[in-house]
């Protein structure tokens, strides 16, 4: 179904270059399942304002805002790109850093920053001062139809601006995955595969908490 060669080139990275313990590699039937879910531990459900409250239980970890939407279950299963946009500081992420020729309709799109890396998740500096798609990118990859964004910290912009992006999006058909985890490995290999978002059935929350896994 894929390229071989994307596969031993991104097992040879895995097994090399990154810690077991941040990603999760399975191998069977001559796929890969590369788990790009933020792990959630009983010190950050803790952590949270009101212990047990399932409404903000869904905005832990990886997840999307719901946006008084559905979310379709054919997106569950969606062809997935990963974009380097690492090397970006100091300014929102732009329509220029990334190839748009490769994006295409019903895809999953995804931004590697590294913030996640760098940061702890539940941090001030985590939610405050993380990277942000600029306006100009966020409508071009709406122009193209795509099904999800995702981006490895908490959002495609800050503040008071983040809940706005999201329903613009939502608006449109297209959700927004927040706190993805582990995504170098993709971005680095440029590899093709098949983003799996299993949204978890939560009713009367304003958030979902997903597993994401990228087949290969």
């Amino acid at each position: 179904m894929f390229c071989s060669l994307y596969i031993i080139s991104l097992q040879r990275f895995i097994v090399g270059d990154i810690p077991k313990k941040i990603y999760f590699l399975k191998e069977e039937d001559n796929r890969m399942l590369l788990d790009v879910t933020l792990k959630v531990t009983p010190e950050m459900r803790h952590s949270a304002p009101e212990k047990g409250d399932i409404s903000l239980e869904g905005h832990l970890g990886t997840h999307f805002d719901v946006m008084d939407k559905e979310f379709p279950l054919e997106y569950t299963c969606r062809k997935g790109i990963v974009f380097d946009v690492s090397a970006v500081r100091d300014r929102d992420i732009d329509i220029n850093d990334i190839d748009m020729e490769k994006v295409e309709g019903k895809q999953f799109v995804a931004f590697y920053t590294g913030y996640i890396e760098e940061y702890n998740y539940g941090t001030r500096d985590y939610f405050t001062d993380h990277p942000q798609l600029s306006d100009k990118l966020i409508k071009a990859l709406l122009e193209k139809r795509v099904s999800i964004i995702g981006i490895d910290c908490s959002g495609i912009r800050r503040g008071k601006e983040h809940v706005t992006a999201d329903q613009f999006c939502a608006d449109r058909g297209v959700f927004v995955v927040e706190n993805l985890c582990g995504l170098k490995p993709l971005a680095v290999a440029d590899v093709c595969f098949v983003a799996h978002t299993y949204p978890v059935n939560y009713s009367g929350t304003t958030g979902l908490p997903c597993r994401v896994i990228a087949e290969l």
